[in-house]
Order: structure tokens, then C-alpha cells, then sequence
């Protein structure tokens, strides 16, 4: 169905619409694998058909999206509602005068401290909406906003390499996890999934969507099966003996749940995934409590100190992308950049003065 751009009488409202309308097609297009609770799923489809009424109403629908699963939204509807809020301030505001003009003031101002991987990610979300706007307008009254956004710095830039933990910082904030104090009711659940991402070095996404029949002790192996971004699978372990006791304590606790509706291994008291913000706050203050700070302090940073130390110990770029989950190997070889035995290779190579004769 096609609609006007205008039609409402209010710009912001109008604003508002086309929003909800592209993040419901988003909803619908995005994978939606992970989504845990069909009828809540349903229920906020209706509401970004209808039933928004402010920028609090979308921000709670798309909340409610992520927490059953959706965790893509996030990536569309984080842009948009910063968009919004930078349009309220505009007194006198009207969606025709939308260009490549204000959208680049936009950006500069609310991605200024941003990485560069979040720059882009804004970058794409504003042309993928207007390009909806734009295909789904009543042709009889159709503004087309043509939005190409053409920064050079956001489309050649590379990213800074990933932060990542040393191995003697690595030891230190596995001691520290040792001595954190958890929630006690919480704490064998939270443990498990830290060790889990350091250990095997799988996205937060991964484990936290990981069911109990694709983990399998065999010996002395836990074997997980991760079903990774656009459905890939792969297999990772982690010694049973690492795990096994926050293991069995977080299974005795996880069975006293009643009504629980999924297979999920993580989950809170009505058997829903955790959120991913949960877990980086977690991996955050263990961090700060080890005495450790890093530019990122998130759960990637688990994840790019695992890979970095695979590649350290064994300089295979293969492993690294199969156990990473990678479905291209240009992606690994970042990793590369901190193999100290290459960077002292060319370190060497320009001859030295040999200065008893250099006179």
C-alpha cells in the first residue's frame, strides 16, 4: 500500500509514521530465527502498523522487539530515533525540506564520538529509510528526497583495529571473575556465560540464544553448536572442566523455573533471553574490578582477545575464521596485525649503522 507523504497535518507526526511503517517492513525482513515469543512479536507488528503514538510509544515496541530476539532492529531504529529527536528541536520543521544538506549536520553532530563501524551503520539506516519513503509514496503527490549522502570519510575510512586483552590481562580477569560479587542467586548463570564468550570466543548473541540440546558434554569437551549471523553453523568447544561446575549449579537453579516455553539455556525466571546490554555491564564492571581499562569494555573485547590470542599461538588465519564464525577471511586477518614475530620481521629489515665504523 502507498501514502501520501503528508497527511496527518503534523510534520513530526508524519515523521513518526513513515518511521513505524519502515521498521515494521525491517521487522518483517530481518532474520527472525532468535525470536523466542511469537505472540509478542505479533502484537508489536500491530503496534508499528497503528498504534504509535510518540517517540516513548516506538522506543518501548522496538525494546520489546529486541528483548524476544530481534536484536537487528536495533541497528535501523537506533538512527532514526536519534533522527527524530534531532528533528523536534527544529521549530520549523517540514519533511520536504529533508536533504542531504541537514541529514549530514545530523550526522556530524550525533556520530561525532562514534566508531567508525556505527558512523556507517547511520549512514546506511538514513538512506535505507529514505529509499523506502521514497518507494512507497502515493506517486500522485510524491516528494522524492533522492538522499545519496556522499561523505568520503565515512565510506573509505578503515576502522581502528580491535581492542583486545593481553594474556597476562586475560589470567587477571579470570581471577577477578572468580571473586566478583554476583547476585548469588545469579551468579553461576552470569559466570557461565562470561567463561563461555572468552573461552570459545562466540558473539554474546550466540550464547545467549544457545540451546540446551546443541550442547553436548562429550569427554572431556563441551561441544556447543552456534548457529552464527545468516544462519551458518559451527562448532566450538571449551574444556569440561572449565565449566562444569557453574554448569551444574546454573542447571539445578534453571530447572526450579516453572512454564518456561523454550530450549533456551539462558534465560530469566519466565524463560526469556537475556538482554545483550545485560551481559556488557556484567563483563564492564569485572573489567574495572581486575583494575583493567580498554578503549571498548564490552563482550567484543572477549572476543577479539580470544581470536587474537588463537592467531598468537598458532598463525593460522583459518582457524581463526572458522572458530570465529567469519564467512569471509579478509574479516580475520586483522587479527594478523598484532602477530609480533611478523612486525619484528619488518622491524629488522633495514640494516643498522655499525657505528664503531660509521666514523
Amino acid at each position: 500500500m502507498k501514502y501520501a507523504l503528508n497527511h496527518s497535518g503534523n510534520e513530526l507526526k508524519d515523521m513518526l509514521f513513515w518511521m513505524c511503517k519502515y521498521l515494521r517492513y525491517k521487522a518483517t525482513t530481518l532474520s527472525n530465527r532468535l525470536v523466542q515469543d511469537r505472540d509478542i512479536f505479533q502484537c508489536e507488528l500491530e503496534n508499528l502498523a497503528c498504534k504509535i503514538n510518540d517517540k516513548n510509544d516506538l522506543e518501548k515496541s522496538i525494546k520489546r522487539l529486541r528483548n524476544i530476539g530481534l536484536i537487528g532492529i536495533n541497528t535501523y531504529a537506533k538512527p532514526l530515533l536519534a533522527l527524530l529527536e534531532f528533528l523536534e528541536k527544529k521549530s520549523d520543521f517540514r519533511l520536504i525540506d529533508i536533504d542531504d544538506e541537514l541529514l549530514s549536520d545530523f550526522l556530524a553532530i550525533h556520530t561525532s564520538t562514534l566508531s567508525m563501524q556505527s558512523r556507517k551503520n547511520y549512514r546506511m539506516a538514513l538512506l535505507n529509510f529514505f529509499k523506502y519513503i521514497d518507494e512507497n509514496q502515493d506517486d500522485k503527490n510524491a516528494h522524492i528526497f533522492g538522499i545519496k549522502l556522499e561523505i568520503n570519510s565515512l565510506k573509505t575510512l578503515k576502522s581502528k583495529l580491535p581492542a583486545y586483552l593481553k594474556e597476562d590481562e586475560i589470567k587477571a580477569f579470570l581471577s577477578a571473575l572468580e571473586t566478583f560479587p554476583f547476585s548469588p542467586s545469579l551468579r553461576a548463570r552470569d559466570m557461565l556465560i562470561i567463561l563461555l564468550i572468552i573461552h570459545t570466543g562466540a558473539r554474546v548473541s550466540e550464547i545467549l540464544f544457545l540451546e540446551r540440546k546443541h550442547f553436548i558434554i562429550e569427554g572431556d569437551l563441551c561441544l556447543l553448536h552456534i548457529v552464527g549471523k545468516g544462519g551458518k553453523s559451527r562448532s566450538v568447544a571449551v574444556l569440561k572442566e572449565i565449566i562444569i561446575e557453574p554448569l551444574k549449579a546454573w542447571l539445578l537453579i534453571r530447572n526450579q523455573f516453572k512454564d518456561i516455553k523454550n530450549d533456551l539455556l539462558f534465560c530469566n525466571q519466565k524463560g526469556r533471553a537475556l538482554s545483550q546490554a545485560y551481559v556488557y555491564r556484567n563483563i564492564e564492571s569485572i573489567l574495572l574490578y581486575a583494575g583493567i581499562k580498554k578503549p571498548k569494555m564490552g563482550a567484543h573485547l572477549l572476543r577479539h582477545s580470544f581470536a587474537t590470542l588463537l592467531y598468537q599461538k598458532h598463525k593460522d588465519l583459518i582457524l581463526v575464521q572458522e572458530s570465529l564464525g567469519h564467512a569471509d577471511l579478509n574479516t580475520s586477518r586483522i587479527y594478523t596485525h598484532f602477530n609480533k614475530d611478523q612486525l619484528k620481521i619488518t622491524a629488522s629489515l633495514i640494516p643498522s649503522v655499525d657505528k664503531d665504523n660509521s666514523k
